[in-house]
């Protein structure tokens, strides 16, 4: 990563480490803070191939750049932090917020473990070799280091591929579609200004143009001035972006 990204990326963790200090539940608090200090998968062995602090939340579809699955992790926490807010004070639920922000921190916390640097784009790729889904991976991590039954329970349900037994990962659940969907939208304008420009300058792929424009500007300047001068606007401000 460039040492701006590298700083900005580094201040978004130490937020994520405040909202988890913020857990009262010493049970949740203490594996929630050993896991997201110290990242490893440790009931098997396999490496990494990217770190997690460079790492994006997916390749392509949302957050699709270095720091991307910090970025992710936080804007999920915080969404779903007001979530608890909303559904106590609207509805009086009985909402365990513990248990919704320690779900939230860890729901990708082990993606990385999935991607790898694709030389072609600029960007990331799944690994070849890799055989488990990232939820999979932290349900068996969890496990693994005897984890309060009910985080196990939350972080299972949080990717909406079984039925929700419990309010909380229903919440998080929520929270990540908001964040993901908004991050691919705006990936998705991005996308297409970047295939204006390898129609305009023709000796260069869009994807290496998008990678590249990814990783060298936060992502919500492009919005700025998509929405503020529009597409035309954009697309200049990408191309002395990545110096086209």
């Amino acid at each position: 990563m460039s040492t701006g990204t590298d700083v900005r990326v580094r201040k978004v963790f130490s937020r994520i480490i405040e909202k988890a200090e913020s857990i009262s539940d010493s049970g949740l608090r203490n594996i929630v803070m050993s896991i997201i200090h110290d990242p490893r998968v440790t009931f098997t062995n396999v490496e990494a191939k990217i770190s997690f602090f460079e790492s994006p939340a997916a390749p392509r579809k949302h957050h699709a750049y270095p720091g991307g699955l910090l970025d992710h992790t936080l804007g999920v926490t915080e969404i779903a932090d007001r979530l608890v807010d909303v559904y106590r004070g609207v509805y009086g639920a009985k909402v365990d917020r513990d248990l919704v922000i320690s779900a939230a921190i860890l729901h990708d916390v082990f993606k990385y473990y999935q991607y790898e640097p694709d030389p072609l784009t600029g960007g990331y790729r799944p690994r070849s070799d890799w055989y488990f889904s990232h939820d999979f991976l932290l349900v068996a991590e969890l496990s693994y280091r005897k984890a309060p039954d009910k985080l196990i329970r939350a972080v299972a349900e949080t990717h909406g591929t079984i039925p929700f037994s419990m309010l909380e990962s229903q919440l998080v659940h929520q929270a990540d579609s908001v964040d993901s969907q908004i991050v691919s939208n705006i990936q998705d304008m991005v996308w297409r200004v970047c295939t204006d420009i390898e129609l305009e300058v023709g000796n260069v792929k869009a994807i290496k143009i998008f990678n590249e424009a990814l990783r060298r500007t936060p992502i919500f300047e492009y919005v700025e001035v998509y929405y503020t001068n529009g597409r035309d606007a954009l697309r200049e401000y990408i191309k002395r972006v990545v110096g086209l």
